[in-house]
Parts: structure tokens; C-alpha cells; sequence
């Protein structure tokens, strides 16, 4: 059977989905006859193997991908990336395997739809772990062919195009991703005219009513501005020629969510936004652009402040031009740029110049190398840590870099707006920016927080043995940093939690009086392996994060004879604790534990152990849990303060809190909060957190307090404290 003929009656073709037809007319125009054959034998397999298949709007399946592969074409790409369009949904949607598409279409065809095909067969927690799973694996199938996220994009667009067919809901969630996702990666690979196609198309599904409010808007406006724009084309043309530039002058048309965008970001009428004109001017070489730029600023007047030069500095994606905004007549603002024919070929396609089908010269690999830069650094991100987090990471690096900041030996770091010194560290190097210490920005010592300016010149100090400071996650800005630390912090968490499972592991092997070294190498094999574990050092991290019992372990590694084993020792000798243990072991803050106190410890699935007195009002709810409860006992000289908290009663008198506080500091004690409850209208309660070493110190202070005159009682909570009325105050 004759598929292709019988595409070419079913896809009749149409503005929204162009049909077999227009596709091998199109590739036809540029691809030699015996690709255009690989083409059409593409378009018959699919046909084959999504025969009888439909999509919701009730047209045959293989119209989609057919679609997808001549927004490609009209890219003018190369015959493998069109035949690996109107495959992409093969694998995930038809019995076909990849091996018989790489027989068929070469392994190159086989990789590329490998990498679009949506990870379906793995069953995930939730929706969003899957679509973030699925994201990552495309990101990292483009480190190995870019062109993987070209069928991605055009997938993408078809679908848009076509959305109309999807319930209200699901046509919101992926009008989200589209602009959260799709549109900034289009951007980031300088797919211009894509880009411009899936935020228009974003827009409308997730604000329809917005969406034509704005469409009728800019139609009016737009039958006003036409003889406006032409005075102004003319009059530019006459500067141009006057100085021997020859030059192509183009209006520039306002896209409907650049106008959206433009009108939140600046809080702006519709009016204000619209009455901005926009001309490209288009020479041959990058010296006449900056000939142009005097030309047209002899014409019209400059704005200040509102140049930008993108061909000595490209942005990420490559992208070139001069921009620079014009008084224009009655003071109405004229946006230009100015680029060459080779620039203005980048802007419009980008990434995809690469893959363009030539006879003749290599391509320019600059635009492709850039991108390349960009998924290696993709590739760093990913390693560790969740899809989720991955995906957040994404978003947050493919919005447009805005800093320029300069490193001690001129070179040129781009950096997302708003990053820190912290965030330039990274960018650097991993390496520099885990041992960073302290920042000069123009000379000048300044904090790691400090948010960089354009044109700044930054040097990081670093000092051996340094480490990551948690808290750094808190104002970086770059998704490198932020996954940096992470990373790091990870690989701390994992090294404790082995360290702390190995010694919980002990601790329950030794209520029968054996130790880990006791235990034979094949004993603790079998046990890894029956827990389905990698190995010991894995079994140790679950225990130490609470994940696995150490005593239910324990007693899987006994010896079958039980003489071997010597017998179970009544009440296990108690796990000590000094407070420097690190992540796995925190102390609660519902009783504020501290050296001395009668504590027990409870085992929290993921936090590791967490440190409770035994009074504590929360262990009634862990009583019911003794298999995770574990005794411990101080270190005899803990080697750090703790937090600990008091409540102290006092009449409504000016002055008061200032003079317990004065009481507690003549104690050599630090106030790390305090908050005022007001009792009644005579009384007030004041609870302060204080750092103290153990309970001498704390008895010292509660002493000192009880024998000022205005304090009505003094003692230490139970519990932390809380009210709707409580003002709080940092000491």
C-alpha cells in the first residue's frame, strides 16, 4: 500500500497543520532528491505504524508529526533531523522498537527520537516528577545531539498550534510549561522566530481573555501607526544614503506577550507600551552597523542610557546587534537595532544554522559551541539531587543573563540579574567557589552577599580546607551555585549519615556483645543484598538517616547459632552525644535539650536522630514507637553552646525587659531571641533563647534573674512558647 498517497489525500495541509505535501515541497527546495526520498519513505513508515491512531481533534495521528517535521524543514535542517521529526512519537506511542528504526534510517534517526521519546514506561510518585524526569532526560540526550531539543521545540509548537482540542485544564498546565520551559530554551538557542511563536501561543491558552483584550488593542493602534512608521523609515533611509550606507530598513512588530510581559514588569497602560516604535536596520558588515548607529543618531536624538552593544559583548545564545532607543517625533520613543545579514541569520534561527543543509563552507561552529558550553553546565547541574530540583534549576539559568562583570584578568563573566559574589565564585569554578572566604569587587572587601552591578571587576580569596556555608543557598542566585551547594551538602549529609549508621549499628550489635568487626565479610554481603542494598556503605547510610532499624539489622547479622552470640545484654550501653555530631543529629527545639539534661533519643525516617529531654510534652507521640527509640547519654565535656529557653514573669513596667536582659548579658550569656506575651493587663511574659554550655550555666542565670525585685517568677519552658499577641525582637 501506497502510504504516502494516501497522506497526501488525508493531510490536506493548512495554516495550522501543513500537510505531506508542503513538507516535501519544502524540503524539495534545498535537499537533494534522494533525501527527499528518505523523507517521504519516513512519512510511509509512520503512516504504518500509527495506523489507526487519532488524535483528539479527530484527525489521523501521523498529521502531528508530519506537521512537526515541516516547521523543521522550514528551517532548512538537515534530512536527518525531518525524518527523526516525523518519527519522535514512534517508540513511545507504537510497538516499533529503536533497533528497527536504526536499520531503517541509520542510528544517528534512532538516537534523536530515542531522546524526544517521554519516559511513560517508568511509574513515578507524581505528575511532576515525571515531567521533570522526562525534561531531564532530553536535556542531557541534546549534550549528545543538539538536535534533539530542535524536535523537541517543533513537537512542542505543532501542539500549541493545536491546543484548542485539550480540556481548559490541561491546556493551562501546558501553556505554563510552554512559557515557564520551551519559549526561554527557543531563546537561550537563539530560535528567535520559535521563541516568539510558543510565547504568543503560551499566551492565549493561559489568558484567553487577556489575549484578545490586547489582539483587538494592538490592531487598532496598528492601522494608526503605519504613516507614522513610513516618515520614519524615509527619513532614516535619506540619513543612511547620505552616508553611502546601503542599508534594508524594517518596521518591527510587537508581539502580544512582550507587550504583556513589558506592561506587568513596568506597571504601564496598554497605551504607554503600544506607542513605542520598533525599526531593524540590516548592513553588511558589523564596521557599517557602528557607521549606521551615527547616522541614525544624527536624525534622531538619542535616549540616554538605553544603548546596548551585543556585538562586542553577544549575549549567551550568541545573539548580535547594536540597540539603542530614539527621541522620535512628539517625543515618541523609536526602538532600533542594527546587524548585519549574518547576525540577523542567528537571530532568527540560532542553533539551528548548524544543522542547516550545505553544499559547500563548514558553518560557523561559534553559536554551536556556546550552546554546548551551556549543556555541559546542564550536565554539572544534574549530578545529584532530584528531578525536581533539576527542572528548578533550569528554569532559574534559562532566563536572559543581565550582568557583565569582569575577572581580575578582563575577562567577561555573564551572569543571570541580581547574582552575588558567591554566584561570580562558581561561575568561575566549582572548586574556587566551595573555598571561598571572602570577595574584592573594584578593590574593595566586600560581604559574599554582596548582588554584582554591570561592569564591576571581581576577585574571590579562598583558603585551603574551606567549606560551603549552608546558608549561601539562601541569596545565590545562578542554578550552578545553588546546585553546587547542594551537591556539596549532599555529599556531606552522606559521609555523616555512614559515619553515624555505622556507630548506631554497633550500638545494637553490642547488646549481644559483638561488633561489626566480629561480623563475617559474607554475613554482611547476604544482609546488604536481602536489604537490597549497593553495599555496606549504603546500608550505613540508611541507617544513620533513620531509613533502616539499626537493632532489626543487628539481628539479622547474629550468628545462626546462638551460642556464638553472647546473650543480650538487659538495657545497651547508651550512644554518646557531644553536639558537634553535625547534620544527622539535631536537638529539638519543642524542649531545648542541653548537657546534663535526661535526654533520649528519637529516629527520624530522613533527619537522622533527633535529641529530646525526657520530660519533653511531644514523647507521649514517640512512645508509641519504641522500636525507634534509642538511648544516649553527654559526652563528659560537650564541645559547643546550645540553645535553651526561659520564661520569665514580670509586672507591665517600663524598663523591665531592658534590665533582665542587662541581668542575663552580666552572666557572659548571649540572647539569640526574645519575644514579649502579654498576660494580662499587669503582667507580661518574657521568653528569651538563650546559648548557654549545660545546665550550670542555665541554673546560674535563672539564679541571677530570680533576685531582681521586678521579676515575679522565673523557670525554664517546657515547651516552646507561641501566641497570636507575641511581639518578637532580635537582642
Amino acid at each position: 500500500m501506497d502510504y504516502a498517497s494516501s497522506l497526501l489525500g488525508l493531510l490536506p495541509g493548512g495554516r495550522r497543520t501543513p500537510g505531506l505535501k508542503e513538507l516535501l515541497a519544502t524540503v524539495g527546495s534545498y535537499l537533494p532528491p534522494e533525501q527527499v526520498e528518505r523523507v517521504r519513505d519516513a512519512a510511509e513508515f509512520g503512516a504504518s505504524a500509527h495506523k489507526g491512531q487519532k488524535r483528539l481533534s479527530g484527525e489521523p495521528f501521523i498529521a502531528h508529526p508530519v506537521a512537526a517535521a515541516s516547521i523543521l524543514a522550514d528551517l532548512h535542517l538537515d534530512a536527518d533531523t525531518i525524518v527523526a521529526a516525523i518519527l519522535h512519537d514512534v517508540i513511545e506511542d507504537t510497538p516499533t522498537p529503536k533497533d528497527q528504526l536504526a536499520a531503517r534510517f541509520g542510528a544517528d534517526v534512532a538516537e534523536l527520537v530515542d531522546g524526544v521519546t517521554k519516559l511513560d514506561q517508568i511509574k513515578f510518585k507524581s505528575r511532576e516528577e515525571a515531567q521533570a524526569e522526562s525534561f531531564r532526560k532530553m536535556l542531557l540526550a541534546m549534550v549528545r545531539d543538539l538536535r534533539v531539543v530542535l524536535v523537541k521545540l517543533a513537537d512542542r509548537t505543532h501542539n500549541m498550534r493545536t491546543i484548542d482540542a485539550v480540556s481548559p485544564a490541561r491546556r493551562r498546565a501546558i501553556a505554563r510549561e510552554t512559557l515557564d520551559i520551551y519559549a526561554p530554551i527557543a531563546e537561550r538557542l537563539g530560535l528567535y522566530s520559535l521563541k516568539l511563536e510558543l510565547e504568543d501561543l503560551g499566551f492565549g491558552a493561559l489568558y484567553p481573555q487577556r489575549y484578545r483584550v490586547l489582539e483587538r488593542a494592538l490592531k487598532r493602534a496598528r492601522g494608526n501607526q503605519k504613516e507614522f512608521l513610513k516618515k520614519i523609515e524615509q527619513q532614516i533611509t535619506a540619513a543612511l544614503m547620505k552616508s553611502g550606507i546601503a542599508a534594508r530598513v524594517e518596521t518591527r512588530e510587537k508581539h502580544l506577550y512582550s507587550i504583556y510581559k513589558k506592561m506587568r514588569r513596568k506597571r504601564s497602560t496598554l497605551n504607554e507600551i503600544i506607542d513605542v516604535y520598533g525599526l531593524r536596520i540590516v548592513v553588511d558588515t558589523a564596521d557599517t552597523c557602528y557607521r549606521a548607529l551615527g547616522s541614525v543618531h544624527s536624525v534622531f536624538k538619542p535616549m540616554p542610557g538605553r544603548f546596548k552593544d551585543y556585538i562586542a559583548i553577544p549575549r549567551v545564545n550568541g545573539y548580535q546587534s547594536l540597540h539603542t532607543t530614539l527621541f522620535g517625533p512628539n517625543g515618541v520613543p523609536i526602538e532600533v537595532q542594527i546587524r548585519t545579514d549574518d547576525m540577523h541569520s542567528v537571530a532568527e534561527s540560532g542553533i539551528a544554522a548548524h544543522w542547516r543543509y550545505k553544499t559547500g563552507d563548514e558553518v560557523d561552529s561559534a553559536q554551536h559551541e556556546r550552546a554546548r558550553e551551556w549543556l555541559r553546565h546542564l550536565v554539572e547541574l544534574q549530578e545529584g539531587g532530584s528531578s525536581e530540583e533539576f527542572l528548578e534549576s533550569v528554569k532559574v539559568d534559562l532566563f536572559p543573563d543581565k550582568v557583565y562583570v569582569f575577572t581580575p584578568r578582563g575577562e567577561i563573566l555573564r551572569l543571570p540579574s541580581g547574582s552575588t559574589v558567591v554566584d561570580f565564585a562558581y561561575a568561575v569554578h566549582t572548586d574556587i567557589g566551595n573555598r571561598c572566604v571572602a570577595a574584592k569587587v573594584d578593590r574593595r572587601l566586600t560581604p559574599l552577599r554582596t548582588v554584582l552591578r554591570n561592569g564591576q571587576t571581581v576577585e574571590i580569596i579562598t583558603a585551603k580546607g574551606a567549606m560551603p556555608n549552608p546558608s549561601w543557598v539562601n541569596f545565590v542566585v545562578s542554578a550552578k551555585a545553588r546546585s553546587a551547594i547542594r551537591h556539596y551538602l549532599k555529599s556531606l549529609r552522606r559521609t555523616e549519615a555512614m559515619a553515624l549508621g555505622q556507630r548506631l549499628l554497633n550500638q545494637s550489635l553490642g547488646e549481644f556483645h559483638l561488633s561489626i568487626e566480629e561480623i563475617s565479610s559474607e554475613s554482611m554481603q547476604a544482609a546488604v543484598a536481602e536489604l537490597g542494598m549497593k553495599d555496606l556503605d549504603e546500608l550505613f547510610e540508611k541507617i544513620g538517616l533513620g531509613e533502616r532499624l539499626a537493632p532489626l539489622v543487628a539481628r539479622r547479622l547474629l550468628p545462626a547459632d546462638p551460642q556464638e552470640a553472647g546473650a543480650s545484654s538487659s538495657s545497651p550501653a547508651p550512644l554518646a552525644v557531644a553536639g558537634t555530631e553535625g547534620l544527622l543529629v539535631s536537638y529539638a527545639r519543642c524542649c531545648f535539650p542541653i548537657p546534663y539534661d535526661p535526654i533520649f533519643a528519637f529516629l527520624s525516617s530522613g533527619r537522622g536522630i533527633v535529641i529530646h529531654r525526657e520530660t519533653c510534652v511531644n514523647v507521649e507521640d514517640y512512645r508509641k514507637h519504641p522500636e525507634k527509640w534509642l538511648p544516649v547519654s553527654w559526652q563528659a565535656t560537650p564541645d559547643r553552646l546550645f540553645s535553651s529557653q526561659i520564661r520569665v514573669d514580670v509586672p507591665n513596667r517600663m524598663g523591665v525587659l531592658a534590665g533582665v536582659a542587662a541581668a542575663i548579658a552580666s552572666t557572659e550569656t548571649n540572647i539569640d531571641h526574645v519575644s514579649v506575651e502579654e498576660r494580662d493587663v499587669d503582667t507580661s511574659a518574657l521568653v528569651f533563647e538563650l546559648k548557654v554550655k549545660d545546665r550550670k550555666q542555665l541554673a546560674r542565670i535563672i539564679r541571677t534573674i530570680r533576685r531582681m525585685p521586678d521579676v515575679l517568677r522565673v523557670a525554664r519552658t517546657i515547651a516552646a512558647h507561641s501566641s497570636t499577641k507575641a511581639r518578637k525582637h532580635d537582642s
